[in-house]
């Protein structure tokens, strides 16, 4: 039998009565009070403004004050205690009186022996638990925000300076200004990257903590998942010495289906903590079905290093642990790495488990099951390794950007980077100046690239503003702040795409070249596949959807059917981009917007893309009678895959 214990203050100048009071409350069963008993004002508010009691029992006349005076007090000095008023005779007049004071019951104290007494004390520590569990749900919330706040500042303040490092870095290694120290420059470069592996490993450790960790999935081709890995691997363990050796079953599935970045995390995390602790011999890597389970894939990474006692086999997976051994090595890390890897595997319905000898290595393996629509065909894996990574040289694209930095080394590196793309660069400090600038009748900026955080006007509000004045060429968002959150709020502000800090070149000219015309290169030949015969209209698809994460997807399932897609985030968003564009020959639309409902949407499209093909997208059966009513071709469901999509254009 749950027993609930309470603190009572009981305030009463009559020593008989508070006797009476305190026999009663010992008489209620599953209940223990601690009671304290005061008998003059002065004492009752010490006592009150403390707010340590569960209920306070006030009696109505005490000495020169009554209760009414002692109810106004307390609450003045910031009480929060309930209190129940007793007086000697019934009075509906001084019942009214004391709860509209704020008392939480008024009893006469000819009651304290009966039942009504005993159902006021119960109600009364009820509503100070609720009251209780409410507050304490409030200050964890009100510290949980806290905590992004300071998160998000954290990643801000350590990126932005990263951005510069590992970007002149690389400005320098892959330019000819600084042949002579190439070798400095490659252990700045090193050591900003681990830098920033640290700091995405924190970032990563708090978002899974908050559940705000996201995945992304989609069809992965095993052979260049794989080879690409392998590549980047070749460096580090080439830089000690050791063989790193790739072996596969004969045959396996030519795609699996998880989220491929963080996948990739996952064993290269795993590939680099086994180069790190072996010091000869091999790193292998293993692609193979498990024995037990012919349904799940296995990813094996083997060293031939240091190994893990039995013992400390547990430790390895616990946030911040580190194994002596690892410590008296001084070998460098925070000790996040397998505990973010077990985390993001189990959330991809999978299992991660070690085998390991002291002395004689370890053996790390990912579980994952497949879908039953990827168990076949199987085929030879046949992995592509390079000696070295490759170089990424750029096609020159065209056109006129502008770089809008209020840090003067940040805009230039940004600059420099556009100029190696071949494109003609203007720049601006803060959102106040780029209006200016974009305002210029001969600016004809054809795309500009904008921080966020800016003094005299930020990226958020010099966005809303050149939207405002009809500016509607890409403006794409450079961001240190990466939480859950942050890409949908900056493009449903008006921003086409969002960029992180510190800023990758390849994911820069990307995202450029995806919002400009560029000139005919081997770049678009590799990366723009399955172009049809210029006589028959490409599909170019307007996808309304606003989770980002589905919005991505559905744009990477596009695109890999080789069809342009574009992405609105809300409704009126949606009605900007078709007010603007005739282009789009379909637009998938999700029923339920943040501003408004899908099927609604769909009317007011109409006026503006009588041509188009509209398609609701939802996560609940749409009846014929509903698509005819509002226009709509067909409707798919939730969740949206690559099978769809191909029966819809196909």
């Amino acid at each position: 039998m749950d027993v609930k214990s309470a603190r009572i203050l009981i305030v009463e100048d009559d020593e008989d009565d508070y006797i009476l009071t305190q026999d009663q409350l010992e008489k209620l069963d599953r209940h223990h009070f601690e009671i304290d008993w005061v008998t003059n004002l002065n004492d009752a508010l010490d006592q009150l403004q403390k707010n340590v009691h569960e209920i306070c029992l006030l009696d109505y006349h005490l000495g020169a004050y009554t209760g009414i005076d002692v109810l106004e007090k307390a609450q003045a000095l910031g009480s929060h205690v309930p209190i129940i008023m007793l007086t000697g005779q019934s009075d509906d007049d001084l019942d009214r009186l004391a709860l509209k004071a704020g008392a939480a019951d008024f009893l006469v104290k000819g009651d304290i022996t009966n039942a009504r007494f005993t159902r006021a004390i119960r109600y009364a520590i009820s509503r100070a638990e609720i009251e209780k569990a409410r507050q304490q749900s409030l200050n964890a919330e009100i510290e949980s925000r806290s905590k992004d706040r300071f998160i998000a500042h954290l990643s801000h303040e350590l990126r932005t300076p990263l951005t510069s490092i590992l970007g002149y870095t690389e400005l320098l290694l892959n330019g000819d200004k600084a042949n002579d120290a190439s070798k400095e420059l490659s252990t700045i470069l090193n050591n900003g990257q681990h830098l920033l592996n640290l700091l995405n490993d924190i970032l990563d450790l708090s978002k899974i903590a908050a559940g705000k960790l996201q995945l992304k999935p989609a069809n992965i081709k095993l052979n260049s998942f794989v080879g690409d890995i392998l590549t980047l691997m070749q460096m580090p363990a080439s830089e000690k010495g050791l063989a790193l050796k790739f072996y596969a079953s004969a045959l396996v599935p030519e795609s699996i289906y998880a989220d491929p970045t963080r996948l990739r995390q996952v064993i290269i995390n795993l590939l680099f903590n086994g180069i790190k602790f072996t010091d000869f011999g091999e790193v292998s890597l293993c692609v193979d079905f498990d024995p037990a389970q012919p349904e799940h894939i296995r990813f094996k990474v083997c060293d031939t290093g240091i190994g893990i006692a039995e013992s400390q086999i547990d430790v390895i997976f616990i946030p911040f642990q580190q194994l002596e051994d690892v410590t008296l090595k001084k070998e460098q890390g925070a000790g996040l790495g397998l505990a973010i890897a077990t985390e993001l595997v189990r959330r991809m319905d999978g299992v991660i488990s070690v085998e390991s000898k002291l002395g004689e290595g370890s053996e790390f393996t990912v579980s994952l099951k497949l879908p039953i629509e990827l168990r076949s065909p199987l085929e030879p894996l046949d992995v592509k390794v390079s000696d070295s990574q490759r170089i990424e040289k750029y096609p020159q694209l065209t056109g006129k950007v502008l770089i809008v930095d209020d840090l003067s080394d940040i805009r230039q590196l940004v600059g420099e980077m556009c100029r190696a793309f071949g494109l003609d660069v203007r720049f601006a400090a803060d959102g106040s100046q780029a209006i200016k600038a974009i305002e210029e009748p001969e600016s004809d900026f054809d795309l500009v690239v904008m921080d966020i955080h800016m003094p005299v006007m930020d990226g958020r509000k010099a966005i809303v503003k050149i939207r405002e004045l009809g500016y509607c060429k890409p403006v794409l968002a450079l961001t240190a702040a990466n939480m859950k959150g942050v890409d949908l709020e900056l493009k449903s502000l008006g921003f086409d795409s969002v960029i992180g800090k510190p800023i990758d070149r390849n994911v820069l000219f990307q995202s450029i070249a995806d919002h400009l015309k560029s000139t005919k290169t081997d770049w678009e030949s590799e990366n723009h596949q399955n172009k049809a015969p210029e006589n028959i209209q490409q599909p170019r698809v307007l996808v309304v959807e606003d989770d980002i994460d589905a919005a991505e997807l559905i744009v990477l399932l596009l695109e890999s059917l080789g069809i342009t897609a574009v992405i609105a985030n809300s409704y009126q968003s949606c009605l900007s981009l078709v007010r603007q564009s005739k282009q789009f020959t379909h637009i998938l639309l999700d029923k339920n917007l943040p501003d408004g409902n899908g099927l609604s949407l769909a009317t007011e499209i109409g006026q503006f893309q009588s041509n188009s093909e509209l398609i609701i997208v939802s996560g609940e059966e749409i009846t014929n009678d509903e698509l005819k009513h509002y226009g709509i071709k067909s409707a798919l469901l939730k969740p949206i895959n690559l099978q769809q999509l191909q029966n819809l254009f196909g």
